[in-house]
C-alpha cells in the first residue's frame, strides 16, 4: 500500500510527513471510504509500532463513519410489494416495517402479547437505546396480522423461526425483503436495522 505510493523509499526511511501525504492521497485521489481509511490507519500504526518499533507520531483525527441516506421507496412501490407478496408471514413482517415504521430488529423480537388489538398499539421491548416504547398499529397491519394469526397461531414469538423456541432472524428478513424487491424489479429495498 504505502510502499507503492512512496516508490524507492524503504519502510524504515518513511517519515511522518510521508504518511500524512499518503493518507491525503488516499482520501482525495482514491476516494476511499471512512471504514477503509480507518483500516489503513490501524495497519500503519501496527506496522510501525509493533514491527518496526518506530513511533507513529502523525496523529490522525479519525473520520466519523459515512452517513448514507437510506433508500426510500415510494408508497406505490411498497404497496405493490405488499400486495404481491403471497407468504403471509413475510407480508405481516413487511407491513409492520413499512406501515408502522418498525425496525427489523424490533419486528423479529415481537411476542404475541405485544400486539394490543383493542387499543391498536404495539409494545416494543428494549428498542433503540434499550428503552421500551409503544407505537401505533395501523389498520392495514392489524388486518394482515389477523390473517397471519389464524393461519400460523404463533405462541412464544410472533414470528418464530423453524425452531419455534427462537424468533426469525434479522438476516432471514433482510434476505426475503431483497427477494421480494427483486421480483418486483427493484434493486434495493429499505430495511431498518437499528
Amino acid at each position: 500500500m504505502i510502499f507503492f505510493y512512496l516508490q524507492g523509499k524503504k519502510p524504515e526511511e518513511i517519515v511522518n510527513e510521508d504518511i500524512k501525504k499518503y493518507l491525503y492521497y488516499m482520501i482525495e485521489k482514491k476516494k476511499v471510504s471512512t471504514s477503509t481509511l480507518n483500516i489503513i490507519i490501524n495497519a500503519l500504526k501496527f506496522y510501525y509500532g509493533e514491527i518496526l518499533k518506530k513511533k507513529f507520531i502523525y496523529e490522525v483525527k479519525r473520520p466519523k463513519k459515512d452517513k448514507k441516506l437510506p433508500v426510500v421507496l415510494s408508497r406505490e412501490k411498497v404497496k405493490k410489494i405488499l400486495q404481491t407478496t403471497e407468504n403471509i408471514k413475510h407480508k405481516a413482517i413487511l407491513t409492520l416495517m413499512y406501515s408502522d415504521g418498525l425496525r427489523v430488529g424490533e419486528v423479529v423480537k415481537l411476542r404475541p402479547e405485544d400486539i394490543d388489538t383493542n387499543r391498536k398499539l404495539i409494545h416494543i421491548r428494549a428498542s433503540k437505546g434499550r428503552k421500551d416504547r409503544y407505537t401505533l398499529l395501523s389498520d392495514v397491519a392489524l388486518q394482515i396480522l389477523r390473517e397471519y394469526w389464524k393461519k400460523e397461531k404463533p405462541e412464544k414469538w410472533l414470528f418464530p423461526s423453524w425452531n419455534k423456541e427462537k424468533h426469525i432472524t434479522e438476516m432471514t428478513v433482510q434476505k426475503f425483503s431483497r427477494m421480494h424487491a427483486r421480483r418486483r424489479g427493484l434493486r434495493k429495498m429499505l430495511v431498518f436495522t437499528h
